[in-house]
């Protein structure tokens, strides 16, 4: 393990620079190298579109020097944490570039997370320096942190975002202090190394409290490095980025793959898909990352306008299952678009995306696509041995763009074998070559009577039902088999589902009558984080009620 300038210790050692290096794998460059290369040899073109505000790559420049000046003028040192609690606001990419600036470890942390997880997350972090809004819809923040900061006397600064309070600094007054320190000089910076701890961002905690994961300028850099040469994409393509830039999707393809490219980002504050479809076509957006119920919205909406969307050209899904049926309605309202399941987390980012060139597009939606910057194997649980293709496992894999590890140092080290493989916990299987298929959590399988259930292989034949929108099968308690399925399911308007008609239809599609969910249960909805995964610990925790 190596000290990290911030204080946490990470896996990076002098072996894995040098050949992730020499491979090219990792750039050697952070977020604010590529801005300032950006502001200089196409200052005028459009960075990010956010809502009326339009910022040039050279304005995007010149405001997160002044918040670095800022940054430094505060106090802040290489290595110090600075969290942001924002929604798609421009002023989230500010704060990221100048963070990248100036050395800081920036921490995004979901805007639904409430006293709890954000009391963690600040004290986990010892962050100095907090951006939030003062309210947004339902949420209070000032209130929140108002309630939390007496416990959290690391925390020196709190900077209200679009908005001004007695007794608080705003963003514009941070603004203001940094230009008030005279004309911004980049030269007058910190060396950064871009081996450096950059992003401390917090794991979903679907199944207890969340682990900070650790990533560097580089490895992140790897990931949309790779991302940007699979896809070609050019200062010509446009993203537009609905998921929150607070989780890793987002915070990647919503405000540091523009920097690879050159090219424009198109801020969605809060998902509603009439305005998606709106906002791509009038931005003539072609890529976008978003979680399975964005993109299944998003085909409801086009299937009842009866319109397309000809510049949208790839369409990656992931965070929670993708039911293939979504997949090939997709293919049909969105015919210039490759959408396509994607699979990876706060870990490793993509491990799979996507069908590679001359193969069957039909891999699109019966797998999670081809491995892409990863060596995955596919172990079994129990012994660790290597599964021959199409055989179940535990997912575990390395690379490039996996994380330098916890904040926590104890699970990093049960997270990774000696041979450097991270293990995700997720079970799946190789098939096609190098494509991956997902197909459940090892803590999600259900054990009936011994055998074990994937709730996936259900859940996916309950999506083909006409009347389904959503459907998640967990474990329930038996008193003679120890375990049982059940599904809780979600009705399309106007749907209606019976016991007796979700047995009859699971049979029709010949599924083992010892799969079938013993208890049917109709929802509302599905509780979920802010990935888009379905929380279903909660849902046992209905059942258990």
């Amino acid at each position: 393990m190596t000290m990290d300038i911030s204080g946490w210790n990470t896996r990076l050692t002098d072996e894995m620079i040098a050949r992730h290096v020499s491979s090219g794998a990792w750039p050697n460059l952070t977020i604010a190298d590529r801005a300032r290369d950006w502001a200089t040899h196409t200052p005028d073109a459009v960075a990010v579109i956010d809502g009326d505000v339009s910022l040039s790559y050279a304005e995007l420049f010149r405001r997160s020097l002044l918040l670095a000046r800022a940054f430094l003028g505060h106090g802040l040192r290489p290595g110090d944490v600075v969290s942001f609690q924002l929604p798609n606001w421009h002023e989230a990419m500010i704060i990221n570039i100048a963070a990248a600036m100036t050395g800081l470890v920036v921490n995004p942390i979901v805007p639904i997370y409430r006293d709890a997880e954000v009391g963690f997350i600040l004290e986990d972090t010892q962050a100095r320096l907090l951006f939030i809004p003062e309210s947004l819809r339902s949420a209070h923040y000032v209130e929140l942190i108002e309630r939390l900061r007496p416990k959290l006397p690391k925390l020196e600064h709190v900077v209200l975002v679009r908005a001004s309070r007695d007794g608080y600094a705003s963003f514009d007054d941070w603004m203001a202090f940094g230009e008030g320190e005279g004309t911004p000089d980049a030269a007058a910076l910190p060396a950064v190394d871009p081996n450096a701890v950059k992003l401390v961002l917090y794991t979903s905690g679907t199944t207890g409290q969340p682990k900070g994961v650790l990533h560097s300028h580089n490895s992140l850099g790897a990931e949309i490095d790779a991302m940007a040469r699979l896809r070609s994409l050019t200062a010509a393509d446009v993203v537009f980025m609905p998921s929150p830039v607070t989780h890793i999707a987002g915070y990647l393809y919503g405000m540091e793959l523009l920097l690879t490219c050159g090219m424009k980002t198109v801020f969605m504050e809060r998902w509603k898909a009439a305005e998606a479809v709106d906002l791509i076509a009038d931005h003539q957006a072609s890529f976008t990352a978003a979680a399975t119920p964005f993109l299944a919205e998003l085909v409801a909406e086009l299937e009842q306008r009866g319109v397309t969307l000809p510049s949208l050209r790839f369409f990656g899904c992931g965070g929670a299952p993708v039911a293939p049926d979504i997949v090939e309605r997709a293919r049909l309202v969105l015919p210039h678009c490759e959408t396509t399941r994607a699979y990876g987390a706060t870990e490793a980012p993509t491990v799979s995306v996507g069908v590679v060139p001359g193969d069957p597009v039909e891999l699109a939606a019966i797998t999670d696509g081809a491995v892409l910057n990863h060596e995955v194997r596919i172990i079994d649980p129990a012994t660790g041995r290597p599964m021959p293709p199409g055989q179940e496992g535990e997912i575990v894999t390395r690379g490039p763009e996996v994380m330098l590890g916890y904040t926590n140092p104890d699970a990093t080290a049960e997270a990774f074998d000696e041979e450097g493989y991270f293990h995700s916990g997720d079970l799946g299987f190789l098939s096609h070559g190098s494509y991956i298929t997902v197909t459940g959590r090892m803590k999600d399988i259900i054990i009936r009577g011994g055998e074990n259930i994937a709730p996936k292989e259900i859940e996916d034949v309950l999506h083909c039902h006409s009347a389904v929108r959503e459907a998640a099968v967990v474990a329930m308690p038996h008193a003679r088999l120890g375990e049982t399925p059940c599904a809780f399911v979600v009705l399309n308007e106007g749907g209606a589902l019976d016991f007796e008609e979700m047995t009859a239809f699971l049979e029709s599609h010949k599924v083992a009558k010892q799969k079938f969910p013993e208890k049917l249960l109709i929802a509302e909805d599905l509780p979920r984080n802010a990935a888009g995964k379905i929380l279903k610990h909660l849902l046992k925790a209905r059942l258990k009620d």
